[in-house]
């Protein structure tokens, strides 16, 4: 395996000068970025399409190809809970495996990133990680195009599909003398985008076997997951069939070993935030619910002791929710979910979940009670199903966008200041943008866009 990842022993001569073309190329580009004339640049002479889309897209999002070290988004504690509840967690021995051992005496640094370009694990040569903190290439930092611009991890995941980037190809100039290629991670069930996977190094890291080597490594991971997650399927369901035929207290002992394995490589979960309509998850199978059955989803997971008939029709309707047609509604849940998973339909009398439920909204709260404001931010992508009317909705949309307001006002950075007031409820927040001007540096690129929407503020408010 380690001489899959060690350069090959000599290129032809064509290839080299093509290679140092390429380069002089990204470095008279890198001319007309200091000229501010490149985003508007239609085409640059040499330069890979690739590469000229993705500094355009760098410009637009402010990056600042001068300042030589990628943002910390989070270390410490709030960086090891933060890896270990991650579905990547799941995979690392194949990643260690495959890519991190052989790397040690290659030269090569092996990362892996969440689905946003934060850094969770650096691993690799010594040397090489001694180096790369300089620019920060270490577990926590941000490494998303709006951060750094681009660069393997960060334009991966904005194109959705592996690269290789070389020296002066990447925007921050304090990244050209290193190389690297990275390929998306996605859920081997839903498609969902989990994070990536990156090799970063000199020239080697750009060889033309690597990026081949990398995608066959996230398969090889992809595949594991898989197989995971089947055989704790199976297991599951063992323990059920078991749980039927044996005393109480065996079945809870058996309950209590399955939920460790399973909470290892996924969990339950219900997508409420910035959707009209939820996506339920249950062990890796994912459905899109209606309008009405998100609610009484939302509702019943935030309930976990469950609610009566009468309680959850004044939660759900607005007015006088009648009983009749909340049990008329709950037959036909109960359907979609038998479909899905027959673990997952609610008991009655009252109305509770039979299974343990996470929303993403209660992640957040969860997250915020710690103090963990960056992740809470991160998870989320929006108020809690945004145009529900839901009495019960109402309030735990408001309870929800209000901690994480105060939280990102009283404890965050300038960085998660401006990442809060992109959110659609954050638009006319005036509050937030003048917290953020206090703590940008004064010469900061960002100030300018912060100062014309304060501008744009004051005008629609006098007009």
């Amino acid at each position: 395996m380690r001489s899959l990842i060690q350069p090959a022993a000599s290129r032809g001569e064509a290839s080299e000068d093509a290679a140092e073309l390429a380069q002089r190329h990204a470095l008279a580009a890198h001319e007309q970025l200091d000229a501010h004339a490149f985003p508007d640049a239609p085409e640059i002479p040499g330069l890979r399409r690739l590469i000229r889309e993705s500094w355009q897209r760098s410009a637009r999002l402010q990056a600042n190809p001068d300042v030589p070290e990628a943002p910390l988004a989070m270390d410490g504690e709030e960086l090891e809970a933060y890896r270990r509840q991650h579905p990547l967690a799941a995979i690392m021995p194949v990643i260690q495996k495959l890519l991190i051992q052989p790397s040690h005496e290659s030269g090569l640094l092996v990362a892996v990133g969440d689905d946003v370009g934060r850094l969770l694990w650096v691993e690799g040569d010594p040397v090489m990680q001694r180096r790369a903190e300089g620019m920060m290439f270490v577990p926590g930092a941000d490494w998303s195009e709006a951060m750094v611009g681009t660069s393997a991890p960060g334009t991966a995941l904005a194109l959705g599909r592996g690269i290789q980037i070389s020296g002066a190809e990447h925007y921050k100039r304090s990244v050209h003398p290193w190389s690297c290629t990275a390929v998306p991670f996605q859920d081997p069930d839903s498609g969902a985008l989990l994070g990536v996977v990156d090799i970063t190094g000199t020239e080697s890291a750009v060889a033309p076997h690597t990026l081949s080597l990398v995608e066959a490594t996230v398969a090889a991971a992809q595949a594991q997951l898989r197989v995971e997650r089947l055989q704790l399927a199976a297991a599951k369901a063992t323990r059920t069939a078991s749980r039927r035929r044996a005393p109480a207290s065996a079945a809870r002992r058996a309950d209590g070993a399955g939920s460790a394995a399973e909470g290892s490589l996924y969990r339950n979960s219900l997508q409420l935030l910035g959707r009209d309509q939820a996506l339920l998850s249950i062990e890796g199978r994912t459905v899109a619910l209606s309008a009405r059955h998100s609610e009484i989803l939302a509702l019943l997971s935030t309930h976990p002791d469950g609610l009566s008939a009468e309680e959850l029709s004044v939660l759900l309707y607005p007015g006088d929710g009648s009983t009749m047609t909340l049990r008329a509604e709950m037959v036909r849940l109960r359907k979609v979910l038998q479909g899905l998973n027959p673990a997952a339909v609610p008991e009655s009398r009252p109305y509770r979940l039979a299974m343990d439920l996470v929303p993403d909204s209660g992640q957040v709260l969860s997250c915020l009670q710690r103090g963990a404001h960056r992740i809470a931010l991160e998870i989320y992508r929006g108020a809690v199903l945004p145009r529900s009317e839901a009495p019960g909705i109402l309030e735990l949309r408001g309870r929800v966008s209000s901690l994480l307001r105060e939280a990102v006002l009283t404890d965050g950075s300038a960085e998660s200041l401006l990442r809060y007031a992109e959110l659609p409820e954050a638009r006319d927040d005036v509050g937030v943008r003048l917290a953020a001007l206090k703590l940008l540096p004064p010469r900061s690129p960002k100030r300018a866009a912060v100062v014309a929407d304060l501008e744009r503020l004051e005008t629609e408010l006098s007009a």
